[in-house]
């Protein structure tokens, strides 16, 4: 069995600013990862032209995330942090697993469904092949872990997939080559911490989602305190008081969705905000969710504008994030067009 170093690697889009889902459902994750883990963390560029884009605006979007992620607390120094389309190796792989993956495979793809909607035949190739793309992310940097939500497992598992065909495909040339029995690993999900999955401020069967059409159903992460606490405000609850045992959220997915919330930020599980705000109204409960929400973002918030407002420091963690990203992919691209057979001359 070939033994593989563990690295974990995992990204965002660069599609505008991110919210507290992203904040709870991975950053926090991302931030514990970077203590015990080689971690690569990417704003996926090309992941976000699957569908237009204005190309300003995503020139833009690139530094906010970037802006967001360094706020949040991921240090360039212990983690890898750059713009996908800088490193050439993750479209060139996808080509390579463009010609691995079967049809088969992307047709049984739940997520293009959802996002291509009604009007499939008028959607990107870009959108239909991008969990291949995804594959590549992952296998350009040979990582053996990725933390991902519930609703990322299935892209998960067809990297698995893929890189399992091209060791299968490819074995004697892997083998002729000095890569042993496999040349990629078979990346692992982790999925850990207490809220994964953060749901709509409208919709507590839903998603929390930048694509929702009202800005209501979302924190976003630049929200300001008075925004933060209209929005929870708002937020779409049920009648009944809060009760005092987890159990009693079952068939309460919004009641659920503002305990975890709390919980999340609070760093408590849902049991222990239960016993303390269980038999309480909302009214009670939403302003102390209110308060906690703008006491962990507001600082988030303000070094996100401070770094924003210089962009070449931006540009600058990015590039030097490209070229160590670089060192380590471009080697694995080579080896990958040499097991392939495509000549390489210089």
């Amino acid at each position: 069995m070939t033994d593989f170093p563990e690295r974990v690697f995992s990204g965002m889009q660069a599609t505008g600013n991110l919210h507290l889902g992203n904040y709870l459902g991975a950053m926090l994750n991302w931030l514990r990862m970077q203590e015990t883990h080689d971690c690569i963390y990417c704003v996926v560029d090309l992941h976000a032209i699957t569908v237009w884009q204005d190309p300003q605006a995503l020139a833009g979007n690139i530094r906010e995330v970037t802006a967001a992620y360094i706020a949040c607390g991921l240090d360039p120094e212990k983690s890898i942090i750059f713009n996908q389309s800088q490193v050439s190796a993750h479209a060139e792989l996808a080509w390579v697993f463009n010609c691995v993956a079967r049809l088969g495979w992307l047709n049984r793809m739940t997520q293009f469904k959802e996002k291509a909607g009604k009007d499939r035949e008028n959607a990107s190739i870009g959108l239909f092949v991008y969990p291949n793309l995804m594959a590549a992310d992952i296998l350009a940097y040979r990582a053996t872990h990725v933390p991902v939500g519930e609703d990322q497992k299935q892209h998960l598992e067809l990297s698995r997939d893929i890189a399992q065909k091209f060791n299968n495909d490819f074995a004697a040339s892997i083998a002729a080559h000095g890569h042993g029995e496999a040349f990629f690993p078979l990346p692992k999900p982790m999925i850990t911490g207490p809220a994964t999955r953060v749901m709509s401020l409208r919709d507590g069967t839903r998603k929390m989602s930048k694509s929702e059409p009202s800005e209501y159903s979302r924190i976003d992460m630049t929200d300001d305190a008075d925004t933060i606490a209209q929005k929870f405000r708002k937020a779409r609850t049920d009648p009944e008081p809060l009760p005092s045992e987890p159990d009693g959220l079952k068939d309460r997915p919004e009641a659920e969705n503002l305990v975890g919330i709390y919980a999340a930020l609070a760093g408590m599980t849902k049991a222990d905000v239960l016993k303390e705000y269980g038999g309480a109204q909302f009214s009670a409960f939403k302003p102390a969710l209110s308060d906690l929400a703008v006491a962990r973002l507001a600082p988030i918030s303000t070094e996100m504008t401070r770094l924003k407002s210089d962009p070449a420091h931006i540009d600058g963690i990015l590039a030097d994030g490209a070229a160590r990203a670089e060192a380590i992919a471009k080697p694995v691209m080579d080896a990958v067009k040499d097991i392939v057979g495509l000549l390489r001359t210089r």
